[in-house]
C-alpha cells in the first residue's frame, strides 16, 4: 500500500527512516547497487520527496504504527 513520507529522521546508527502518513516509519538508504536514492544524502533532497509514496509493507501486514499520534521531532 503506498503511503506518502511526511518526515525524516535518523536512527541511532545514522542511517535515514522516512515517516509515512500511515504512522509506520521505513529505512530509505542510498546504497548503490542495492538501493538508489541519491535524494536521501541531503536535506534540500530529503525535503523534495516529502508527499512523494513509497510503499508500505507493514501497512499490508497490518502492522501497528510506529509513531502516535505524531512524528519523532
Amino acid at each position: 500500500m503506498d503511503q506518502p513520507i511526511v518526515g525524516f529522521h535518523q536512527d541511532e546508527e545514522g542511517h535515514w527512516v522516512a515517516e509515512l502518513a500511515c504512522g509506520h516509519n521505513q529505512h530509505v538508504r542510498h546504497d548503490p547497487p542495492w538501493q538508489n536514492r541519491p535524494w536521501v544524502v541531503t536535506a534540500a533532497g530529503r525535503e523534495a520527496t516529502k508527499g512523494q509514496v513509497l510503499p508500505c509493507r507493514k501497512c499490508e501486514q497490518g502492522a501497528p504504527r510506529d509513531w502516535w499520534p505524531t512524528p519523532p521531532a
